[in-house]
């Protein structure tokens, strides 16, 4: 898998988190989970700069073509 998978995987998932624990009684939780990933994204998108991206590199993935 290559970074751009990893990193879109992991948002998934954090967003399905976050909809659990709504689900579960922790609104406030999951309210600021899903800004956070939100915001992340966004600003990922224009800047390139992506702190997930940053360590899955180091860990040897592979890039791919939105995180080089």
């Amino acid at each position: 898998m290559t970074i751009d998978r990893v990193v879109l995987a992991f948002a998934g998932a954090m967003i399905l988190v976050s909809l659990l624990l709504g689900y579960l009684g922790f609104t406030t939780v999951a309210f600021v989970l899903l800004a956070f990933i939100g915001l992340n994204l966004l600003q990922s998108a224009f800047t390139g700069f992506c702190p997930l991206a940053i360590i899955l590199k180091k860990m040897g993935f592979k890039t791919g073509c939105a995180f080089n």
